[in-house]
């Protein structure tokens, strides 16, 4: 009987803490999102990697990558602009 009280309990908690979400103005969502670990999300992100680096403007578009990517030493990471 004790292992029927404690999903019970758990329910309870989790409705009242949905509830107070709810009261502050929040809803939830569930979104789906690429698995990263699996093994077709690879291929596929090598396959398209591969197609990216073998065009005919791989050097101009990771050149523009590289000037986003790059930060100052110093940058604290409050300014995510591109240094110049």
């Amino acid at each position: 009987m004790a292992t029927a009280t404690i999903p019970t309990q758990s329910r309870q908690k989790v409705r009242e803490h949905r509830s107070r979400l709810r009261e502050q103005g929040l809803r939830p969502i569930q979104i789906w999102v690429p698995d990263m670990r699996s093994p077709k999300f690879r291929a596929e992100a090598h396959r398209q990697s591969l197609a990216v680096a073998g065009s005919a403007g791989a050097r101009d578009d990771q050149a523009f990558i590289d000037s986003l990517s790059i930060l100052d030493d110093a940058d604290d990471g409050s300014n995510d602009q591109p240094r110049e």
